[in-house]
């Protein structure tokens, strides 16, 4: 009996334009590690976003809190197994606490290339995308999924990110530490925002609108700022 595809349709509507099944057996043992698996368990869905619906998804839904997107994201995964797979059993691995490689399961799925500015980049989306969702499953799913574009910065001969990003730190490898040191100096123009991502031409059409790059650099500076805190 051929194996069915995952039923897309409804995580696209909902914003998650980006899935991938695994089986399990097939992930090398430093992905499958921290997953913790259990008897019956075969198939990992990732699951991502590109360009912006998803972020006009949340906002329709009404969802609030500290972490809207991670919230609407769950909940969508539950409605999607409560209306298309009723009888699977799935656990949500990512959004969690534990340390997923998402970053090389999207290599695997041909999401995710490395740019000098550190967000991984296609030639479709641009940088404008990211990883929604790891579940763990005892489906029986067709593996596979959305397809991903080539490295675009392999024919990037003018590099315009290298040249944006205020404090250097753009390029390989990546200054993490002063990229770091730059969001978090009182007035920078990169404490919600990087101008090195504004500044690649790749997959513009799909650029964050300003309310979800406030969002998104918002989140990720208030961790900065507590990891300084506790130095």
């Amino acid at each position: 009996m051929s194996r069915p595809a995952l039923p897309a349709a409804f995580l696209d509507a909902a914003g998650l334009n980006r899935h991938y099944v695994f089986d399990l057996a097939a992930l090398p043992g430093e992905l499958l590690a921290p997953l913790a698996l259990a008897p019956g368990e075969r198939q990992l869905i990732l699951l991502g976003h590109a360009g912006r619906r998803l972020w006009e998804c949340v906002q329709a839904s009404g969802v609030s809190g500290a972490n809207p997107i991670d919230d609407y994201t769950v909940a969508t995964v539950d409605r999607f197994f409560a209306g298309h797979c009723p009888a699977c059993r799935y656990r949500i691995v990512y959004p969690g606490s534990a340390a997923i490689g998402l970053q090389s399961l999207g290599r695997l799925a041909g999401w995710h290339h490395v740019s000098p500015f550190m967000v991984g980049v296609d030639a479709v989306w641009g940088s404008w995308h990211a990883y929604r969702a790891a579940i763990v499953a005892d489906s029986d799913f067709l593996p596979g999924g959305s397809a991903g574009g080539a490295n675009p910065c392999l024919d990037c001969a003018t590099r315009p990110c290298l040249a944006a990003c205020p404090a250097g730190a753009a390029g390989e490898p990546f200054l993490l530490t002063a990229c770091s040191d730059e969001r978090l100096r009182p007035g920078s123009p990169c404490a919600r925002s990087c101008l090195a991502r504004l500044a690649c031409p790749v997959g513009s059409a799909h650029r964050y609108d300003d309310a979800q790059l406030s969002h998104s650099y918002g989140q990720s500076l208030a961790m900065l700022e507590t990891w300084r805190r506790q130095r």
